[in-house]
């Protein structure tokens, strides 16, 4: 029958589009443009369970003004005691002028469970403390003022992780919120924080991308929707290398995930830190010239594997994988109310190292860190919050599955993103936890065939059912600050490769404490809970491990505990209660210690040297031996201006035994022979 007879079925086919984009031109000629966001910072607040505080007049006269990020733990959090762990409240105004569009409030993080009401009627409700969430709170909005409140609680509870951990679980709206208004027309928002838009590498060779975009699309309008897709991917310089573009019907109240495949020509491959290459990949909803959503993500093309024998391999070639565990860009009397000014110093300082990889520990980041990680090539591992403790029930089984959702969904578009992480040193090796981290292990590989799993082992065998889970094998260990030497680090490797020569095996934690307020020289090895926590030791514990890693190349990863000192409650020890202090920079990140120097040292191409032990002054006058960290091969020592001699540089460590030192102060200085210096004061006493 041809097609424009009556009854012909592609004629009718054309009517109903003809009639779709009619109705849709009607239900959405109040929309103007793309989506609108706008960050709600400043809120009253309570440290309390106000009763009635989610009723619109409800009098908050009396509560304190506060300005987001926030948290109110700020002080008692770090103190090194018990700490408040239970209710508060946030409220607010917001004007809203009214429209056919959606409006969604957008947390990126709030611990641990949060409840929103929207004029007294509550929208809903999150459990997780650290993963991006949204609320459509359209239906109990009206035009003009309308009251927001929030109920925050970071309480212990046995079906939200984590359970347990050695750092303070800060509670509050300690990232920003925002409102987000779109049209009805719209990529999904509410697929537990996901940006709307997933991408797969199907392909990558050096003459070919294969790419799979999907978008996921929804339609909140009363009527049906015809619209175009369309997805390009722009290089580096900004030119559009491919594009597709697709048609799309979709029925009012529903959504629906289309496909878009690109195909790139000559991909410009991301190398981590080496050459961390970027593309901006778009998405646009269009209907007829009015662009009614849009989403725009960055998109490294990367291959990564790992082999039992040649550890990580990133676009097939080798890639030595060393770095620190990454707790938080938290600060003093701040906790973890911190902005992206804070996480951009941190991952500086951290490249400035040498590292080439983190482990974010031990929940999800905030996305700053993930975007940063891109532009820098460090490669990432990234985990869920279950650490220490579980509970054998399956409310915690799904808190934690949905955990492990949002934050693949919401991380999974980095090119930085290389391992998932299923948890830290579960202490039940029971088999309550084996079933509990095989499901995790299962559900990852399912929502993500392509990349790898890991657990951080630590308490119990090595060949532990726990330990074997995941794809990857991880292992905290401590030997030196615990118990036994650490000299031991390199024979158990060895020992345990020689045992399980097929799996791939790494090193997810090491480290020592360093306070700075009881230098000491030569170090000796100090008690892990006592209050003297040699600077000096953390280094030559560094030392020992840094060199018995790196001879090892056969381990996919090592990471330092811990990259920054952070703040965890239930400690005494070192300089002061409430902080961990195995960081290699302070909390404040004031003071790079020894031991992040010889890092840097270590794993740095950029010239340096670091003169060691410069706190330990006044100290006594005599005979002293100087050390100092270079990637130079000769350094030349100079006291008060006096040439004490040229030392040739063995593995990273240059040193002057048996320098005289009179009392009084002494400026000491080095240089190296790539140009590197560094100079400090020493006061020697008599």
């Amino acid at each position: 029958m041809p097609a424009w007879m009556p009854g012909s079925p592609r004629r009718a086919l054309c009517t109903a589009w003809a009639v779709a984009w009619l109705l849709s031109a009607l239900a959405l000629s109040a929309w103007a443009g793309p989506r609108r966001e706008q960050v709600l910072d400043d809120w009253r607040f309570v440290r309390a369970d106000a009763a009635s505080a989610s009723a619109p007049d409800f009098d908050d006269a009396a509560w304190a003004s506060v300005t987001l990020p926030h948290t109110w733990n700020a002080v008692d959090g770090e103190a090194g005691g018990a700490y408040y762990r239970g209710p508060a409240w946030y409220r607010r105004s917001l004007d809203w002028a009214g429209g056919v569009g959606r409006v969604f409030l957008e947390f990126d993080g709030a611990a641990l469970a949060t409840e929103v009401w929207v004029n007294g009627k509550a929208a809903g409700r999150h459990e997780g403390g650290y993963a991006r969430f949204r609320i459509d709170i359209t239906p109990w909005l009206h035009p003009g003022a309308n009251t927001l409140a929030v109920r925050v609680d970071n309480a212990h509870r046995d079906d939200v992780a984590p359970l347990g951990g050695d750092f303070t679980v800060f509670g509050g709206l300690y990232r920003p919120v925002r409102v987000i208004e779109t049209a009805p027309l719209h990529l999904e928002l509410l697929d537990h924080g996901s940006p709307g838009v997933s991408v797969t590498t199907h392909h990558l060779s050096t003459a070919q991308a294969r790419l799979g975009v999907v978008a996921q699309v929804r339609n909140d309008s009363t009527h049906p929707q015809a619209l175009a897709v369309a997805a390009s991917l722009r290089d580096a310089q900004g030119r559009v290398v491919a594009r597709q573009r697709r048609m799309m019907q979709l029925t009012a109240g529903t959504a629906r995930s289309v496909e878009l495949p690109l195909t790139l020509a000559r991909p410009h491959r991301w190398q981590g830190v080496h050459d961390p290459y970027l593309y901006q990949l778009s998405v646009e909803l269009h209907q007829g010239s009015t662009l009614q959503d849009t989403r725009t993500l960055p998109l490294g093309l990367r291959d990564i594997r790992v082999d039992p024998q040649r550890g990580l391999l990133l676009n097939g070639q080798p890639y030595a994988l060393h770095g620190v565990n990454y707790f938080h860009p938290g600060r003093p009397g701040r906790g973890l109310a911190v902005g992206e000014a804070e996480v951009d110093e941190d991952l500086t300082l951290l490249a400035a190292m040498g590292a080439t990889g983190l482990r974010l520990v031990h929940f999800q980041h905030p996305e700053a860190v993930y975007a940063q990680a891109d532009r820098l090539g460090l490669l990432l591992w990234t985990e869920i919050p279950l650490n220490a403790a579980l509970h054998d029930s399956e409310a915690f089984r799904a808190n934690l599955a949905q955990q492990l959702r949002e934050l693949m969904r919401q991380t999974g578009h980095h090119a930085a993103v290389a391992i998932w992480g299923l948890g830290n040193e579960v202490y039940q090796a029971d088999a309550a936890s084996r079933a509990l981290l095989v499901a995790l292990h299962r559900q990852a590989k399912a929502e993500d065939p392509q990349r790898l799993t890991a657990y951080a082992h630590c308490c119990a065998a090595d060949d532990n059912a726990l330990a074997l889970t995941a794809d990857l094998g991880a292992y905290n260990r401590y030997y030196g600050w615990y118990a036994g030497a650490m000299e031991d680090i390199a024979p158990w490797a060895d020992a345990l490769h020689a045992r399980l020569p097929q799996r791939a095996l790494g090193v997810s934690e090491y480290g020592a404490g360093a306070g700075l307020l009881h230098p000491q020289d030569p170090p000796q090895r100090p008690e892990p809970g006592g209050r003297r926590h040699p600077e000096s030791y953390q280094a030559r514990f560094h030392e020992v491990y840094g060199r018995a890693l790196r001879d090892r190349p056969w381990l996919w990863g090592h990471f330092v505990w811990v990259a920054f000192d952070l703040a965890s409650a239930g400690r005494h020890e070192g300089d002061r209660d409430g902080i961990n202090d195995k960081g290699l920079v302070t909390y404040d990140r004031q003071v790079r210690k020894d031991a992040y120097f010889w890092y840097q040292a270590l794993w740095s191409r950029a010239p340096m040297v670091h003169l060691t032990n410069r706190r330990f002054s006044p100290r006594p006058a005599g005979l002293v031996t100087l050390r100092a960290y270079t990637n130079g091969t000769r350094a030349t020592l100079w006291v008060d201006e006096m040439p004490q001699g040229e030392a040739t540089v063995v593995d990273h460590v240059a040193t002057w035994p048996a320098v005289p030192l009179a009392p009084g102060r002494h400026r000491i200085r080095v240089r190296t022979d790539h140009g590197a210096d560094d100079a400090i004061e020493w006061e020697m006493s008599e």
